[in-house]
């Protein structure tokens, strides 16, 4: 969101830090996506120790070590990635 260069308090300067800022954000929540989305299709599994400040599709991963039918909720995984928009 580019909303902050409309500030009519900040000068030049501080707006273009806000642009720089605000640009740099969106690429790396762009990036977090893009990566989430590829551990989702590649290994849906949950690390062996809690993990901080994990993206919003980890909590749905099979747990660490759960073997059970991992080929087949491997695939449901994959094709729950075919239907998000």
């Amino acid at each position: 969101m580019f909303d902050r260069r409309h500030l009519g308090y900040l000068n030049f300067i501080e707006k273009f830090h806000c642009t720089y800022c605000e640009y740099g954000n969106g690429l790396m929540g762009y990036m977090a996506e893009i990566l989430a989305r590829t551990e989702q299709y590649f290994c849906p599994i949950k690390h062996a120790h809690k993990i901080l400040g994990m993206h919003g599709r980890y909590h749905r991963f099979l747990d660490y070590g759960e073997a059970d039918a991992y080929e087949a909720k491997l695939e449901e995984f994959r094709v729950a990635l075919g239907k998000v928009k």
